[in-house]
């Protein structure tokens, strides 16, 4: 029987797991165009070959869990920062921020390799979703600043997000893409933000 490196047979597999799973990200990360094998993944894991059977019995399963890993990871660590943010305008600077942070730190990357390594309906239909996870509640958080279409006005903002995420993966500093975003987005926030004063009375009256 393997040793148990923690206090009990399932934290011991959940650890595993989380290290094959991590171990495959970091190899999709590094620019891989296909699916990398269970014996990869079970060296860049420190692991012996036959520990990655007990949990996937192919590419394709591994691939699935790291599906089912990666977009909600992602929606949860947008829609978390957006919830503990004080007003709408924040809540807006915080979905773009924390999607450039992700960006930074590696998780685009990923999710751009399975789509070239693992295309198909269960990719397209987990990116959609979490799509519409953070879009509502940015739409949510543009209405209640009172734009006149919200709907739209978040695709403009994804389409800043994009741009942004480009310059980072392209090398800019992340740091300042971050900086200058918010320093673009501010204005608008906080104008629309603001409450309408009162209406100014007019010279002939």
């Amino acid at each position: 029987m393997p040793r148990i490196s923690a206090p009990t047979v399932a934290e011991h597999r959940a650890a595993q797991l989380r290290t094959l799973l991590d171990a495959t990200r970091a190899i999709l990360a590094e620019g891989a165009e296909q699916a990398p094998a269970l014996a990869e993944v079970a060296a860049r894991a420190g692991l012996a070959r036959s520990s990655v059977y007990q949990y996937f019995r192919s590419r394709q399963d591994l691939l699935d869990a790291l599906i089912q890993d990666v977009f909600p990871r992602w929606s949860e660590r947008v829609t978390e920062a957006m919830r503990v943010a004080p007003t709408p305008g924040e809540r807006v600077l915080a979905y773009v921020d924390t999607n450039l942070c992700l960006v930074f730190e590696g998780e685009h990357a990923i999710a751009r390799a399975l789509t070239v390594v693992a295309p198909g309906r269960e990719l397209d239909e987990k990116s959609g979703i979490m799509h519409r996870q953070m879009l509502d509640p940015l739409v949510g958080a543009l209405a209640e600043m009172g734009a006149p279409a919200p709907e739209t006005t978040a695709e403009l903002i994804n389409a800043v997000v994009y741009a942004a995420s480009k310059m980072i993966e392209s090398g800019s500093d992340e740091r300042d893409i971050r900086a200058r975003t918010r320093e673009l987005l501010t204005p608008y926030l906080t104008a629309s933000s603001a409450p309408a004063g009162p209406r100014e009375r007019s010279d002939h009256t």
